[in-house]
């Protein structure tokens, strides 16, 4: 039976083992996961930011952001400029997936908000 042996060099990433053993994100979705855990504080984590580091379309890489958010390992939170204009999309990404919380429902016009 072949063994593998890791070398380890200065530049490694450490991650949770968890987001690479779930078996509901594909490959394309783990692998772009953990080369954004790679990248630098400051690296531009945009689409078109990753699809120029990468062979991937906009298109690819927005599925396994989608993918991300569905298993629950990434929040989406959509920022507003001071006119209150939809400016741009925040994203946190979790070590362990994030349940999503409860539905509730929108308080019809007439009810006063919880």
């Amino acid at each position: 039976m072949p063994v593998f042996r890791v070398e380890r060099n200065k530049g490694s990433t450490v991650m949770s083992n968890c987001r690479l053993r779930d078996k509901s994100l594909s490959l394309k979705a783990k692998g772009l996961l953990s080369q954004i855990l790679s990248l630098p504080e400051d690296g531009d984590y945009t689409l078109s930011g990753l699809c120029c580091i990468n062979r991937e379309s906009k298109v690819a890489i927005r599925s396994a952001v989608n993918e991300w958010e569905r298993a629950g390992y990434i929040g989406r939170h959509q920022t507003t400029d001071e006119g209150g204009n939809f400016s741009s999309n925040e994203y946190i990404i979790h070590e362990q997936p994030i349940p999503f919380p409860p539905f509730r429902p929108l308080p019809s016009p007439t009810q006063a908000p919880p």
